[in-house]
């Protein structure tokens, strides 16, 4: 359940966006389109490095155990 005041602040966004003039973002143009793609270049690095470091750290690592090399009865594939 969410806390009252992340509702209350729900609650009053539309009344913040009603209450802002059209035209009051002075110098916040669209953005040239160099910038653009470094932003989204960044975005994308950014990303594949999250990837990277998730299949990492969750990939199952394969550890020979200490006597790998016995074999046992109930065990007729290894030999």
């Amino acid at each position: 359940m969410a806390p009252s005041g992340v509702i209350l602040l729900l609650l009053l966004l539309p009344v913040a966006a009603t209450l802002m003039t059209p035209g009051s973002c002075s110098g916040c143009g669209p953005l040239s389109l160099p910038v653009l793609a470094g932003l989204m270049a960044a975005d994308a690095l950014v990303s594949l490095f999250i990837i990277a470091v998730v299949f990492a750290c969750a990939c199952p690592r394969h550890r020979p155990t200490l006597e790998d090399d016995k074999v046992y009865i109930n065990m007729p594939s290894r030999g």
